[in-house]
């Protein structure tokens, strides 16, 4: 194992909270814009966002409420309620996987990718217009150069200094 000599200098970058602040505040404003449209439309959040990722995962790979829990970083338990809800509603049903019997696959009906449809026409017509400050914002903070702020895995600390 080597070790660090006492010179070698150890990287201190300065944070720019300004611009971290205004990309947060440009995300929560476009989320909070297709949360609205979500309720209008008759459905909670989460429930468009597993609409979503139902309608976008279905072409790679069969969707089980694990795949759910996993695109939407939520409990298993809590992603079986929001299936619940939406096969109640009748946006989408279970079937059995016809390759693996013991799985249930979620899939969308024809009502819940009507819906499914209208909000995301929304969502990027939203973008359109919404998207440039978000993006603008984004990449302020990806391209944020060193000698005062971090544009590097090392110098952000993710990746390891190998260094001396």
């Amino acid at each position: 194992m080597r070790r660090r000599s006492p010179s070698a200098r150890t990287f201190t970058a300065t944070i720019d909270y300004e611009t971290l602040a205004e990309f947060r505040y440009q995300m929560r404003r476009f989320l909070r814009v297709r949360e609205l449209a979500a309720r209008a439309a008759g459905v909670a959040p989460q429930q468009y966002l597993v609409l979503l990722q139902i309608r976008g995962v279905a072409a790679r790979q069969p969707v089980t409420i694990s795949v759910l829990a996993e695109r939407l970083q939520i409990h298993h338990h809590s992603a079986v309620q929001l299936v619940d809800r939406l096969s109640r509603q009748g946006l989408v049903e279970r079937r059995r996987d016809g390759r693996d019997r013991r799985s249930v696959v979620v899939e969308l009906r024809p009502r819940g990718e009507a819906l499914l449809r209208k909000l995301a026409e929304y969502s990027i017509a939203e973008l359109k217009t919404e998207g440039p400050a978000l993006a603008s914002s984004l990449r302020r903070l990806v391209m944020m150069r060193a000698g005062g702020h971090a544009n590097s895995r090392k110098a952000s600390g993710l990746a390891p200094d190998y260094r001396g």
